[in-house]
């Protein structure tokens, strides 16, 4: 059996955004609160959203203690302020740490047995949805608008906390791509290059099914097309990129990661190393330690990313295609091609072990051990 969750509603496009205002009215919702990183407050990407608020009259309280890392910290005092301000439904604005932390404060607060913030790792046994939350995604790449992940770092233990719970997907996600239309060139890079790194690892993990291979497939597709001109800051590209990530979101959330992910946590929680950065890096190297467990599909992979002829290509030649593609698209958008500025050799044990640990690698189309996984890292060197 397999089971696929998505959002209730979703909204696209230009301007939709007014749509939160919708949303809220016809809910009956009375305060938000809203979660939003600093940077985002300054740069005045969150007040688009907040003057949707005021044109209708709907009351909010800002929460803004929310790092590119969202750590236990961040999530505490969100529930903390969630409950001094009387607040009944959350408007998450950002990326993926925004709407992480969202995620973490409206599980707890309906499910307070909860509130120890590690008990959520893994799949949690929660029994009540979260807080309702409008999520407005800023970035083209994490898609926690419409995944039922989150990650939550332990400043404490150096890790990632993956999290896992049914219970959490927001119940609207606003995509509208004149809220990513202000992201730089290396961030767009980043989240983009996260965002193909969702589709090629659900297209292949071992729960992927044909209904999540449709999403991914064509998630692809459209990442391959657009993220160069959404680097660039073309309006095609960046309307392109905000469908092609929410594509790849209603996928791998249904059917899980690999060991990209699982290599990538860690050099997040120990370095603060963007995510999408260290996906991007890691990618092709993984994609060619996974190839052989991939039946035909790295073929497929190679056509939608654009590559001529792969009808006519052997398996090997087809599969080389699609790391061939992948690390161009990579470099052409300016990410490394290694993690020499990144990782410290003495720290090399401690990452293989978190990334063995951690709970997107069972989802990898071949097995693994930790010695493998520290020679990837090494590899990278």
């Amino acid at each position: 059996m397999n089971r696929f969750i998505l959002n209730e509603i979703s909204y696209h496009g230009a301007g939709a955004i007014e749509a939160v205002a919708t949303e809220a009215i016809g809910r009956g919702f009375k305060k938000a609160l809203v979660c939003s990183d600093p940077d985002l407050i300054k740069f005045g990407v969150t007040q688009k959203v907040l003057d949707v608020l005021d044109k209708n009259g709907l009351a909010y309280e800002i929460f803004s203690d929310i790092k590119p890392n969202p750590t236990i910290e961040n999530v505490q005092n969100g529930v903390a302020a969630y409950k001094a301000a009387g607040t009944d439904y959350i408007v998450a604005i950002g990326g993926g740490s925004s709407m992480d932390t969202a995620k973490a404060i409206g599980i707890i607060i309906n499910n307070p047995e909860f509130a120890d913030v590690r008990s959520l790792e893994g799949v949690a046994d929660t029994k009540n949805k979260c807080v309702p939350i409008i999520a407005v995604p800023t970035t083209a790449g994490t898609a926690a608008e419409v995944t039922i992940n989150y990650v939550i770092t332990d400043a404490e233990k150096n890790r990632k906390m993956v999290c896992v719970d049914p219970h959490d997907i927001p119940v609207v996600a606003v995509v509208d791509p004149d809220m990513m239309a202000s992201m730089p060139k290396g961030l767009t890079a980043a989240t983009g290059m996260d965002a193909l790194t969702h589709a090629i690892e659900g297209y292949i993990t071992g729960g992927a099914w044909e209904l999540s291979d449709m999403f991914h497939i064509k998630a692809i597709e459209i990442i391959a097309r657009s993220l160069r001109g959404a680097v660039a800051n073309t309006a095609e590209g960046r309307a392109d990129m905000a469908l092609g990530q929410y594509v790849a979101g209603m996928g791998f959330s249904n059917v899980g990661l690999g060991i990209v992910h699982s290599m990538a946590h860690p050099l997040g929680a120990l370095y603060d190393t963007p995510h999408g950065v260290a996906n991007a890096i890691i990618l092709p190297t993984v994609m060619e330690y996974n190839a052989e467990a991939t039946g035909e599909k790295y073929r497929d992979i190679a056509r939608a990313m654009g590559v001529a002829g792969t009808d006519a290509m052997t398996i090997e030649e087809a599969r080389k295609a699609a790391v061939d593609a992948v690390r161009k698209l990579s470099s052409d958008v300016g990410i490394p091609a290694d993690l020499k500025d990144i990782v410290k050799r003495e720290d090399l044990d401690f990452l293989a072990q978190s990334a063995f640990d951690d709970a997107c690698r069972p989802g990898n189309p071949r097995a693994t051990s930790v010695e493998e996984i520290k020679a990837l890292y090494e590899s990278l060197l």
